[in-house]
């Protein structure tokens, strides 16, 4: 697709992974509605990038998401992009997980941003796409990390049905399967110590892949071990 001019819904923004490719669609020409949770930072992004329509919304929560993506595409005349960056994450041994945590853990990273596409399926215009943050552990589940590595396995199974269903429509479904990015997540996790990460990646890498494969109307932004980087398939 072509990004200049296009109207795509950032979700997310308020994270720093959500911002940056908020930053980086808008440095190639796209018109942006920027959705957060944290409400003062998104409205400094919003503002950053010359006032752009914005909403806080709860990922979570149906009714609230449904409200966002129509508030979104009002104010754009439609969509043809949503991206979806939203995610926590937990650590520790999976026979030792928190109920609680497990479930929030699905709520945030698999049921929300599913509910999130489905709200904003209706205003997307065909030909257009649908960008997924999954990572590299719902291809490679990491040890202390089980939850999180089914949680993001469950919707990247859940995007490549979603790609073979909107086929008719031309619609794309790119998902995006980084290795760590700092982004300060470790820092804020729902229970337990990171077990040792290898070096965050080069987060403006991943920007660019995800440019990149809208563009080209990619199915996947995924490592390349033996290279180093991320390539598209």
């Amino acid at each position: 697709m072509e990004l200049q001019g296009a109207r795509v819904w950032v979700v997310g923004a308020s994270g720093v992974l959500g911002g940056a490719l908020a930053r980086g669609l808008a440095d190639a020409g796209a018109r942006l509605s920027v959705a957060g949770r944290d409400a003062d930072r998104t409205a400094a992004l919003a503002a950053e990038l010359g006032g752009v329509p914005s909403q806080v919304l709860d990922a979570v929560d149906v009714e609230s998401g449904r409200a966002a993506a129509q508030a979104a595409a009002e104010a754009l005349g439609g969509l043809d992009a949503v991206v979806v960056a939203t995610g926590v994450v937990a650590f520790g041994p999976a026979a030792e997980a928190d109920d609680a945590v497990v479930e929030e853990l699905f709520a945030v990273n698999t049921l929300g941003p599913m509910s999130l596409v489905r709200a904003a399926l209706p205003q997307l215009a065909d030909g257009g796409a649908v960008v997924l943050l999954s990572a590299i552990v719902a291809d490679a589940p990491t040890l202390q990390m089980a939850e999180y590595s089914a949680s993001k396995a469950a919707l990247s199974a859940w995007a490549s049905v979603l790609r073979r269903e909107l086929r008719a429509r031309k619609v794309t479904v790119l998902d995006v399967k980084p290795p760590h990015v700092d982004t300060g997540l470790v820092d804020r996790a729902l229970a337990g110590e990171p077990p040792k990460l290898p070096e965050g990646f080069d987060r403006q890498a991943v920007v660019d892949a995800v440019l990149a494969g809208m563009r080209v109307g990619a199915r996947e932004v995924a490592l390349d071990p033996k290279a180093g980087e991320l390539v598209l398939r």
